[in-house]
């Protein structure tokens, strides 16, 4: 019960009940208004600081579900990323050794992609970098497949050609060798005829009387078939694709020019004795990628295990070349 007020009327002398103006009774008002108000803003404020709306609960509960969805991509993207990897490997290690292809360089493997304001989009968010690198994941693994698939598909174009790449490897000796007499000089360091110092030698040399018939190792095209009284003397060359190359040299002449195609077992010359040779004979180099390679790896077609693990032991001996 609200309380009476009082006030002396110094007029009358009296005490007399208090009536406030209609002024004081509007200020009343305002100020109650105004406590109410503030009242209910501090309410307000303190409930959404503190406490949050239901949906406030439903967005966090959707973004809690976002976050654990992003993870378990995650953890699948690094999956297809070890997947990936297995690929390649095989890609490098297996199916292009079998096709004497070279592995695909690390540096196209993992070649950049995008640009510097690739992911400007993803960023000012509370899981701005959660995001970024899931992107970036995305990104890279893309890539790699996109790389994948073209190996893939140069290895198919090869496994088509097969039959081609094997007619076209260097498989035979270039002279009839059967007995394994012939083989003069090895591949490596020998002592040089003429300056009887250590040169390299980077060929094979096959002992053969004059005239004795040379034959194209692999089918091929003749890149150089040329006279000359130095050096290797007369020379043939003949590209055999895939990245190989025989060479030829000391002959007493050939019977093909420039150009010409060649297959494995055709004779394109004769042993002879010209340019730097002190007896009649063939000097035969086999080049990989425009380096040369032991010839004597190349000579499985006309060789059994015995007569290929024999022919090892002999160029492992010290002797000396015929050029």
């Amino acid at each position: 019960m609200a309380r009476t007020r009082y006030t002396f009327n110094t007029k009358t002398l009296a005490y007399e009940k208090h009536r406030p103006t209609p002024g004081q009774k509007i200020l009343r008002a305002v100020l109650y208004l105004i406590s109410v108000l503030a009242f209910s803003i501090l309410l307000i404020i303190g409930a959404y600081s503190f406490f949050s709306s239901p949906k406030e609960r439903v967005l966090e509960r959707e973004l809690s579900q976002y976050r654990l969805q992003t993870q378990i991509m995650n953890k699948r993207l690094d999956k297809m990323q070890m997947l990936l990897n297995e690929l390649a490997d095989r890609d490098d290690n297996i199916y292009r050794v079998i096709f004497e292809a070279e592995p695909v360089p690390l540096s196209i493997r993992q070649a950049g992609y995008g640009g510097v304001d690739r992911y400007a989009e993803l960023e000012g968010y509370n899981n701005s970098e959660l995001l970024i690198n899931t992107a970036k994941k995305l990104d890279k693994i893309a890539s790699e497949i996109y790389v994948q698939s073209k190996s893939f598909d140069e290895v198919f174009k090869m496994a088509k050609n097969k039959e081609k790449m094997l007619a076209s490897i260097p498989a035979i000796q270039p002279v009839s060798n059967k007995n394994l007499k012939r083989l003069s000089s090895f591949y490596g360091y020998r002592i040089d005829p003429i300056y009887k110092i250590k040169k390299f030698h980077a060929g094979v040399d096959f002992s053969a009387p004059k005239g004795t018939p040379v034959y194209a190792t692999g089918e091929g095209t003749v890149i150089r078939a040329r006279h000359s009284r130095r050096g290797y003397g007369n020379q043939v060359e003949i590209d055999h694709g895939y990245g190989y190359e025989t060479f030829y040299a000391h002959l007493n002449k050939f019977i093909v020019k420039k150009g010409e195609k060649v297959k494995r077992g055709q004779i394109i010359g004769y042993v002879g004795n010209t340019g730097k040779s002190t007896a009649p004979h063939l000097h035969y180099e086999v080049r990989k990628n425009n380096h040369t390679v032991n010839p004597i790896y190349y000579f499985f077609n006309d060789l059994t295990p015995v007569e290929y693990d024999k022919l090892l032991d002999l160029s492992k001996l010290p002797n000396q070349s015929l050029d």
